[in-house]
């Protein structure tokens, strides 16, 4: 099974299993991770924010409008911010890491 490692804000690592298919957003909730995700995934906000690290940027897919759209909307972003809803975990991405943005 593929893993992925999220970083929390206070820097602390957590690497954890996730299961091909489901997104980040979903993997952080099986997880304890502390990504809100208010719209459960619905690309209806923003909470479920993400950075990604710059290693794994150019391996996801790009965004779409309607996630550029609402990334506008987030708060600390970065040049490879995404939201965690609308990242699909694949083999390919075995060991993706992403960071939890400081909050504001």
């Amino acid at each position: 099974m593929p893993r992925m490692v999220f970083v929390e804000r206070d820097g602390s690592r957590h690497e954890v299993e996730a299961q091909a298919g489901l997104s980040v957003l979903e993997i952080a909730h099986e997880n304890n991770i502390d990504l809100e995700g208010a719209c459960e995934g619905s690309l209806a906000c923003a909470t479920c924010h993400v950075i990604v690290d710059p290693a794994w940027a150019d391996k996801l897919k790009s965004p779409n409008d309607d996630e550029e759209d609402m990334l506008d909307l987030a708060f600390g972003l970065e040049k490879t911010s995404r939201l965690g809803c609308q990242i699909v975990m694949t083999d390919e991405l075995d060991g993706l890491v992403v960071h939890l943005p400081k909050a504001g």
